[in-house]
């Protein structure tokens, strides 16, 4: 198998990213590098009141991102990213100013910072798409109960998923490959955990062998 050193998943809030992250790097032996979600300052601000918080929580998600991709290019470690720099900014903030939260100029401000980090950002050499719909979404951020994400609309997290689905069938920058979570519990389930495993072998494999 020829060497690699970047995985990353990357989904919608409650697809399960951050568990597979870990499940899937005890599996493997792999380095994981999580969402910095339990330290962000200004996250339960943002889900309080978008507007005033938005350009603030996306500039502090792009600098913890970059400052990642500088961490795995620097490591020997295969490395299991949860969510990538691109979701930043195709996602999460391209959502953002399309409802108004982010104004042009902020906006533009953002793109200007994105696209100087972008050069210098090696893609994954696998990414992992968790697909998975509303009542998947709720059913899982219900289940981790924290208490800011009660706050998270409906409606935030539809537009979310349409970015996603748009986002992914143009992507370009590597190996894809896209799993559909709405029927799975990788957790409670071994059988589900073995299928995704599996899923990912084949890519690896085929990619890498």
């Amino acid at each position: 198998m020829k060497p690699f050193k970047h995985i990353a998943l990357s989904g919608n809030i409650g697809s399960g990213k951050t568990t597979l992250v870990e499940k899937l790097s005890k599996h493997y032996g792999w380095t994981p590098l999580y969402e910095s979600v339990d330290h962000n300052p200004y996250l339960k601000d943002f889900y309080m009141d978008m507007p005033r918080w938005a350009f603030h929580l996306q500039i502090y998600f792009l600098n913890s991102r970059f400052n990642q991709v500088r961490q795995i290019g620097d490591s020997n470690k295969v490395i299991i990213q949860d969510r990538t720099i691109y979701e930043d900014a195709y996602i999460f903030a391209a959502n953002l100013h399309k409802s108004g939260n982010i104004n042009d100029r902020d906006y533009q401000s953002y793109l200007d910072i994105f696209h100087s980090m972008v050069h210098f950002v090696q893609p994954p050499d696998l990414l992992i798409y968790l697909k998975a719909d509303i009542p998947k979404l709720v059913q899982q951020i219900q289940k981790r109960n924290r208490d800011y994400e009660f706050n998270i609309r409906l409606e935030y997290l539809r537009t979310l998923n349409e970015h996603y689905e748009a986002w992914i069938s143009n992507y370009q920058h590597g190996k894809l490959l896209t799993i559909d979570v709405n029927t799975l519990d990788f957790v409670e389930n071994i059988e589900d955990f073995s299928l995704i495993v599996g899923k990912i072998d084949l890519e690896l494999n085929s990619l890498f062998g």
